[in-house]
Formats: structure tokens, sequence, C-alpha cells
């Protein structure tokens, strides 16, 4: 007999977009958490990674974004109210059309993901390691962009 998997174990597989402007980076959350991530969502099954992106930017701002580049292909694992998750993400570099209201790193905005408001936030990248970001590691990275792809094995431990 094989064990069955404990019912609050998942895997995520999930695409995220790196959008950097004037020096800052574009970070969004919804309303009931108190951390930000990197916008972008989960493929759905036979959809690729960047049609996933493009169609997650384009449901959550109504922006259609440019993939530009692969910038790091990334295992996570962490805790999120109380449920263990195992996270594939793929990180891409992009950018906004010039001409979108979003492109103002002064501007704060929402975005809508079916029935819940989205909260996006421009943050200086220089003070992006006092910011509460998931996953970790990108408080760090997030500084020197990688000229190639690059795997990430990471850990969230939640912060104190």
């Amino acid at each position: 007999m094989t064990d069955i998997a404990i019912a609050s174990d998942h895997l995520n597989y999930r695409v995220a977009g790196v959008c950097v402007r004037e020096d800052h980076v574009l970070l969004h959350r919804e309303a009931k958490d108190d951390f930000w991530v990197m916008p972008g969502g989960r493929p759905h099954l036979y959809e690729s990674s960047r049609d996933a992106l493009i169609r997650e930017m384009d449901e959550e701002i109504a922006t259609r974004v440019e993939v530009l580049r692969l910038l790091w292909v990334v295992e996570n694992f962490f805790e999120y109210f109380g449920e263990r998750l195992h996270e594939i993400a793929f990180c891409y570099q992009m950018s906004l059309p010039e001409n979108s209201p979003y492109c103002d790193v002064g501007v704060e905005f929402t975005g809508q993901e079916g029935d819940v408001t989205l909260l996006f936030h421009w943050f200086p990248i220089e003070e992006i390691e006092r910011v509460r970001l998931y996953p970790t590691f990108l408080r760090t990275a997030l500084s020197a962009l990688p000229d190639s792809p690059v795997h990430v094995i990471h850990v969230d431990q939640p912060d104190p």
C-alpha cells in the first residue's frame, strides 16, 4: 500500500513578472495579505508560462505586457496560512507598454483577479531589502538581475 499525501501539502505552478522602471520594481498583493509578491499567476494546462504571464497581466490590469527574458526558475518551499506549499515558478523580466497609465512609478493602483482586488505598488529597488517580499531571495536578487536564467532552490521562513 502506498502513502497518501497529506491534504495540507500542495504543489503550485506559478509564473511571475519582474517589471523594473526608473530603479523601481512593481509588486502586488491581495488586500488580506501583509506581504508583497511579483505580479503573475497560474498557467492553465497546455498554456506556456510566457503566454500565462501575458494573460494574467491582461486579466489583472487590462494591459498587454511584453515578456522579455527568463530570469529565474524557482523551487520555493513555504507555508501560507498554515499549509505547506512547494511552488515551481518561472520569473520573467517584463515591461509595460510606454502608453500604459501604470508606468508612473509614483502612482499606486489596483487590479482585479476574479473577485479578488489586487494592490499594486512601485518600490524603489534600493529599499527592497526592507520590504516584506516573498520569496525572500528576491529582496537581494532584484538589485542585480542575472544575465542568463538561474535555477533557485529556496526555503522561505516566516519573518519574525
